[in-house]
């Protein structure tokens, strides 16, 4: 059993990359990627620790695009996996930084609409919340402290979410400059969490196949939000076009309690197989 999608305190996890390696190493899981959301801090601090704990450890990250001609907000969002099976080049790391100031500005803004809406609710509150990434969880554990929201799900669907009023749009990078991007560093681009893109049918495929035209590698079949049906749809596009399947958790730890490490939502297990035909495909781009 492997766990290829994780969050750390890196981004907005709640276990420290050294408390991720040793639980992943307690449920005796074969192999482990930590994918912090537009850093690589989490899965740089895992990779020594991960190889004294004998686990085979991949790393990577969950970097944020945006398809910008999409009408409606909810549905343009598109989360690519980055996986490097040697360490990505300097360039990539610098132009991380750049979307890091991106995202400040962003959450400047965040803070300001929470404050105008009569919450006490700083820039600088949520940045120490954060620590190295800052995004809307941090917001939302700022909420529920101060009384403002019972859960991370009431913060989002009444405050932070893409049509609520606190919400502020990001400039994110498009998925083709994201896959690109991965790529130009030695990686693998693998999609994230498809049935997130919010399109069913005709108008799914297409944009799948536009991100393979882009260049994707993978697409992340095995995963908490899919059930058996999403996982047949995507599995069988991946054989059409040639994709590695990857599958993971997306643990947060206790920001979302009910996706247990290895497991998810739905007691899935992805396979140590699918590491393999990811680093085939590595082998090969």
């Amino acid at each position: 059993m492997i766990d290829l999608h994780t969050h750390s305190t890196a981004s907005d996890g709640t276990d420290t990359p050294a408390e991720l390696v040793a639980r992943a190493a307690s449920l005796n899981l074969e192999a482990l990627a930590i994918t912090d959301h537009d850093t690589l801090q989490g899965s740089d601090e895992a990779l020594p620790l991960a190889a004294a704990a004998g686990l085979r450890f991949v790393q990577g990250l969950e970097l944020s695009t945006r398809r910008i001609e999409e009408p409606d907000p909810a549905a343009r969002s598109v989360h690519m996996l980055g996986y490097f099976f040697q360490p990505p080049d300097p360039g990539f790391r610098a132009w991380l930084d750049s979307l890091k100031q991106r995202r400040r500005s962003r959450n400047h803004a965040m803070a300001q609409r929470l404050q105008s809406l009569g919450m006490d609710v700083s820039l600088e509150e949520a940045e120490a919340e954060g620590s190295n990434i800052t995004g809307r969880p941090h917001f939302a554990a700022i909420l529920i402290r101060k009384g403002y929201v019972r859960s991370y799900s009431e913060a989002f669907r009444k405050l932070l979410g893409e049509l609520c009023p606190a919400y502020v749009e990001r400039e994110d990078p498009t998925p083709q400059e994201g896959i690109a991007r991965i790529r130009q560093a030695g990686g693998v681009a693998v999609l994230a969490h498809a049935v997130r893109l919010n399109k069913s049918g005709s108008e799914e495929q297409d944009v799948l196949r536009a991100l393979v035209d882009a260049g994707l590698g993978g697409i992340e079949v095995y995963h908490s939000d899919h059930d058996e049906r999403s996982r047949s749809r995507y599995s069988q596009f991946a054989e059409k076009y040639g994709l590695a399947v990857t599958g993971g958790s997306d643990y947060h730890g206790a920001h979302k309690p009910d996706i247990l490490l290895g497991r998810g939502r739905r007691a899935q297990r992805p396979p140590l197989s699918l590491l393999d035909g990811l680093r085939r495909v590595a082998g090969h781009r």
